[in-house]
């Protein structure tokens, strides 16, 4: 079966996530898409000497929006994410002036680059092999009210830089707008969980997603939640990441409470038994993190 592909060409893609957004394509609810995306940089980034002087007013780019039919504001958007594909044959690890985990330590260059040349299943790192594990760093929707840059985080998604973003799991974003408006790309060959120096190997993508709807859910969902198989995973981001940490439990308590009936005591205590909190990343504006609890303790109520 054909799938209608979506890409970041032209006018295909966004800097911004607003609650105002106009689609570059309206899929039916239950729909099948390939999304092609570009990377981070917009291919600005080819070899070791191509720097980054500063962080781009524009970037990570994200193809879309996509409006899904049915879609209104309180609903929650299903994302299977059933493959993303590297497209391009080199990634990109940098370091920019005033970013990163470690962006005032003297001996560490900022700018440096590192280009990541793909070799079948691996990307060459300075003549280590590290294996390709696609991530997708920016998943997001249409906002509540503000405009937030596709760089920030926030509880409509955007730039999560989640490793659990990946072939084989199923994101759920909250719907503040018509249509919901869909858009993602950021993608990296490979990122650690935290993303330390700001970047993972950052590459173009073509993503086979599903989309549905899920209409008045049970558990009005403030924020993303991702569904690995093994476990589901509140996604949280703040200022601090003891702030990021407190809105993901509180999440994961109100699943637990929808899924066994209990008070919200009870929840506490138990999600002190089988979460686990989990660091996305500490590089973005707002850091974000992750309460992961196996799924053998908790099922979805949408």
């Amino acid at each position: 079966m054909s799938r209608e592909v979506v890409s970041y060409d032209d006018e295909g893609h966004v800097y911004e996530f607003a609650p105002d957004m106009d689609p570059v394509y309206t899929a039916t609810d239950g729909e099948s898409l390939t999304i092609e995306t570009i990377d981070s940089l917009n291919k600005e980034i080819q070899t070791d000497d191509d720097l980054l002087d500063a962080i781009p007013e524009e970037v990570n780019a994200a193809t879309g929006p996509i409006a899904v039919e049915g879609a209104t504001p309180g609903d929650v958007l299903k994302v299977e994410i059933e493959d993303v594909r590297v497209n391009e044959d080199r990634g990109r690890v940098i370091t920019a002036p005033g970013f990163g985990l470690l962006q005032d330590d003297d001996d560490i260059a900022h700018p440096a680059t590192r280009v990541t040349h793909v070799d079948g299943d691996t990307i060459d790192f300075d003549g280590i092999d590290v294996d390709i594990d696609p991530v997708i760093g920016t998943i997001g929707v249409a906002t509540a009210e503000e405009t937030i840059s596709t760089l920030i985080p926030h509880d409509h998604g955007g730039n999560l830089d989640t490793t659990d973003m990946t072939g084989g799991t199923t994101a759920y974003l909250p719907v503040f707008q018509d249509g919901a408006m869909l858009a993602l790309g950021d993608s990296k060959a490979a990122m650690a969980d935290g993303e330390m120096c700001g970047t993972g190997a950052e590459i173009g993508t073509d993503v086979d997603v599903t989309v549905s709807v899920v209409p008045d859910p049970d558990v009005e969902l403030a924020r993303p939640v991702v569904d690995t198989g093994a476990a589901i995973k509140s996604i949280a981001s703040a200022d601090t990441m003891e702030e990021a940490v407190e809105l993901a439990n509180r999440d994961v308590l109100e699943l637990l409470r929808a899924d066994h009936g209990m008070s919200k005591t009870e929840a506490y205590l138990f999600s002190s038994l089988v979460g686990g909190l989990e660091i996305s990343q500490v590089v973005d504006p707002l850091v974000t993190v992750r309460n992961a609890v196996p799924s053998e303790h908790l099922s979805l109520p949408f």
